[in-house]
């Protein structure tokens, strides 16, 4: 099994776990910066629509051995302003042009049309004209359908799981919009028809993979309520890491043909249309990944932690987790305290009990009971285990002498003669 395919196992299992949710301070931060850049340049630069939305002239022609700049110049020469100049074809057979210009009258449009092919050898010269009207149906026709399906999409979401997951959706999907938005404000891209249509497939695709994460989070947070195991946010982290391989691999196989649309087909052959398509595109499934794992999720995770059951459910995971670490300190604390040594066992090495020191036979006790009442106490520097023998001895040789008609069992007498012995 591959590398990645163990990884994605371990995630599933929980064996391993990156917080994608208890970091989503710096998951915000860094999309708060990417939507103010995005904005700016929205406001400063503005978006380049195509003549299909503001209306115009269009005038496509093949002109090999010319440049863009030589383009540009020759209309510019005639008094128009504006104009628009796109290389149709790239390195592959010669090349044809394209000039969007504002509306121009007849007069005008002949003028534009006998520059071309007098100074720069224009050949297969076409010419369409866009009028201003149809340029505002398309734009609100472009506006109705995104918003008819932000709509739509909310109240599935709503009525297939809650609304707070459409809130969180309906977030990443404006996270999305916004973005691929300001990319083509800061590349000066054409907005063209093509661009609204990838623009509404890329919120689509960006909603399929935020609707599989939170079908997952419905899933590992059902009768969450009803323990103390884990937290809301816990179990919403869980089931990003369990479906995160399977967002890169969806991920990545969808990039792979939008990135050869765009840079074999944009780039090479230089077609308009599809650069414009493959563009939005490749950035829109880029946003939408990154907005499903960092930003819908930990949103909704930060609106269902406000619900006073989940905060009351966070209490119990934090007081359970307390305790077991409570309780794991503690045996960490007896496991590391060495055991007391017994008498019965004496430790050697801790307290150097010499053997002598163990107490005798009872029988013995009573023979010399009164010779052990009368020897010298032990040395300084004897082990716990000996000092602990030696005053059992002396109560013992107490009640022996005592038995025999000794007061005090004669612990302070001098030795027994040998004929006052009871043995003799």
């Amino acid at each position: 099994m591959s590398r990645l395919g163990q990884l994605g196992g371990r995630l599933y299992r929980g064996e391993v776990s990156y917080d994608f949710v208890g970091r989503q301070r710096r998951w915000y931060t860094i999309s708060g910066a990417i939507l103010l850049i995005s904005i700016v340049a929205l406001f400063v630069r503005g978006l380049d629509f195509s003549v299909d939305f503001k209306g115009g002239a269009v005038f496509q022609f093949s002109a090999p051995s010319v440049t863009q700049t030589q383009v540009q110049d020759t209309v510019s020469h005639e008094g128009i302003n504006g104009a628009v100049v796109q290389q149709l074809t790239g390195k592959l057979g010669n090349s044809s042009w394209e000039v969007q210009t504002p509306t121009l009258t007849s007069q005008e449009t002949y003028t534009v049309e006998n520059a071309l092919i007098s100074q720069l050898g224009a050949k297969d010269m076409s010419t369409s004209f866009v009028g201003a009207s149809w340029g505002g149906q398309i734009t609100t026709k472009a506006v109705q359908a995104l918003i008819t399906f932000l709509v739509v999409i909310v109240l599935y979401l709503s009525i297939a799981f809650e609304w707070k997951m459409a809130v969180a959706a309906f977030v990443a999907l404006i996270h999305d919009l916004v973005i691929a938005t300001g990319v083509y404000a800061l590349t000066g891209l054409q907005v063209s028809p093509a661009t609204v249509i990838g623009l509404l497939t890329i919120l689509g695709y960006s909603l399929y993979d935020t609707v599989v994460v939170f079908d997952k989070v419905r899933e590992n947070t059902a009768g969450l309520l009803g323990g103390a195991r884990s937290t809301y946010s816990e179990a919403a982290n869980l089931a990003l890491n369990q479906t995160l391989v399977r967002s890169i691999n969806t991920s990545v196989i969808a990039l792979l043909p939008v990135a050869a649309i765009l840079f074999v087909g944009g780039g090479l052959l230089g077609a308009g249309e599809l650069k414009d398509l493959a563009l939005v595109l490749f950035v829109g499934m880029l946003s939408g990944t990154y907005s499903s794992i960092f930003i819908a999720t930990p949103v909704l995770a930060d609106l269902k932690e406000r619900e006073p059951q989940y905060r009351a459910l966070a209490k119990r995971v934090s007081v359970r987790a307390s305790g077991g670490r409570a309780a794991k300190r503690a045996a960490a604390k007896v496991g590391s305290r060495p055991a007391a040594p017994t008498a019965q066992e004496p430790d050697d090495e801790a307290g150097d009990v010499d053997p002598d020191d163990a107490a005798p036979p009872a029988s013995e006790l009573t023979a010399t009971a009164t010779a052990t009442a009368s020897r010298v106490p032990a040395a300084r520097g004897s082990s716990r285990a000996g000092a602990a023998v030696r005053p059992a001895i002396a109560r013992r040789a107490r009640r022996s002498g005592a038995e025999h008609g000794r007061p005090g069992g004669g612990s302070r007498q001098g030795p027994v003669p040998p004929h006052q012995r009871p043995d003799t």
